[in-house]
């Protein structure tokens, strides 16, 4: 019984979450960043190329 009490008082285990919620927010963040920008700059290069082979 011993053990579980000092499992429940323990704040290393909600620490450790905490920093994998914060982890797991910043990724996702930067998925969705990356993800925008990429279509973003597809559509760029989809409208020069379109560009080029109506002027050729």
């Amino acid at each position: 019984m011993g053990l579980f009490k000092k499992l429940y008082r323990s704040e290393q285990g909600a620490t450790a979450v905490e920093y994998g919620l914060i982890l797991a927010l910043i990724a996702i963040t930067a998925i969705v960043a990356i993800s925008g920008v990429a279509n973003s700059t597809g559509n760029m290069w989809n409208t020069v190329a379109d560009e080029v082979v109506e002027n050729s």
